[in-house]
């Protein structure tokens, strides 16, 4: 077995850097968990009309509604089989803001049917997005979303462009300093800018076994469709 995001990536898998190969393996077949902490030097917005969307994401744990420097953070990858057996790999970042702590929480599964690793965002899993993952001549890791659904119930609705974000994610690791580096945009094809954060962490990989992710790592509510 492999990592669902070795599955994804094929061949390309071996063409990171070691250390990105090493945290995009954590999985149950490795055993091993990831725990990131670090510092975001800074997390923006766009503009204005974004921030009443960003803050009703945030009752869910998706995005995060305030903008800062120097933020601390933490990301927590552990993997864990879902309700419904699927190996799944929860991202939960845990940003300490000025007014508190602020969750940004996902998990990922691989789905065979549309070839991708599929981003369930927030608690309830109600937004999934297709990401879509490859090596970079340097060894790092690019990773640009694809479709985004709304599921809720029966329904299973594509996330119209208007109001879309187009995500690119980009993870390397830095010889120089012995840490990761991490730049998130989220953009509008239409609006430009919406959201995005830049910083770099540390990684400290731990036993995965036992009794899984510790409480609240998992989301409230888990979406059988992938």
């Amino acid at each position: 077995m492999t990592s669902i995001f070795h599955t994804h990536m094929g061949a390309d898998f071996g063409r990171l850097h070691p250390e990105i190969r090493r945290r995009f393996s954590v999985g149950l077949d490795s055993g091993e968990a990831c725990v990131g902490r670090g510092t975001m030097e800074w997390i923006r917005h766009g503009a204005l009309f974004v921030k009443p969307f960003l803050r009703l994401g945030g009752t869910r744990n998706i995005l995060v509604p305030r903008e800062g420097r120097e933020v601390p953070f933490v990301i927590e990858n552990f993997p864990y089989a879902d309700s419904f057996g699927r190996e799944t790999v929860t991202f939960v970042r845990t940003f300490q803001m000025a007014d508190g702590p602020h969750r940004f929480d996902a998990t990922m599964v691989f789905s065979p049917e549309r070839n991708c690793v599929l981003d369930y965002l927030g608690t309830h899993q109600h937004l999934a997005s297709e990401l879509h993952m490859r090596a970079e001549p340097d060894g790092s890791l690019l990773i640009r979303s694809g479709e985004h659904r709304f599921r809720e119930g029966p329904a299973d609705v594509r996330v119209p462009s208007l109001i879309g974000g187009e995500a690119e994610v980009r993870e390397s690791f830095d010889e120089s300093i012995g840490r990761f580096r991490i730049r998130v945009r989220v953009t509008n094809r239409h609006f430009g800018f919406l959201f995005g954060y830049q910083g770099s962490f540390t990684a400290e990989y731990v036993d995965a076994g036992g009794p899984g992710p510790r409480a609240g790592l998992r989301p409230v509510r888990e979406e059988a469709r992938a």
